[in-house]
């Protein structure tokens, strides 16, 4: 059965570009264009990972994380921040709410898979 990821981006060009990548490795992929669509679209189902930007609009990554670290289906859940920042607080910032990994935008999709590969356990 296939792994589910989902992709958090306000960018929609940027979602299809992941989403692409990931079921081209055969993911299943759900997609959320904010913090608050993504945390209403996670119903209890099991998702292996959670890509995720930080600078979104109604609710941005950091917060997100944090809510979806709460919810007891997906206290365990690995997290990517996926992101433009690359400043050192915002990566101590998003690894104190729950981020595993930190891929900096511009990301090659190889890069971004290895990455996936890694934290998506069985």
């Amino acid at each position: 059965m296939a792994k589910t990821v989902m992709v958090v981006d306000d960018s929609a060009s940027l979602r299809q570009v992941v989403s692409i990548a990931l079921r081209g490795a055969g993911y299943d992929v759900i997609e959320g264009c904010d913090g608050v669509d993504a945390l209403s679209k996670l119903t209890g189902q099991k998702v292996h990972l959670v890509i995720s930007d930080v600078n979104m609009p109604n609710m941005d990554g950091i917060t997100f994380v944090k809510k979806l670290k709460q919810m007891a289906a997906y206290k365990f859940t690995p997290v990517i921040m996926l992101t433009t920042e690359s400043q050192e607080s915002k990566k101590q910032e998003g690894q104190a709410a729950g981020a595993k990994a930190w891929v900096v935008k511009p990301f090659l999709p190889t890069q971004m898979l290895a990455a996936v590969s890694k934290l998506v356990m069985a």
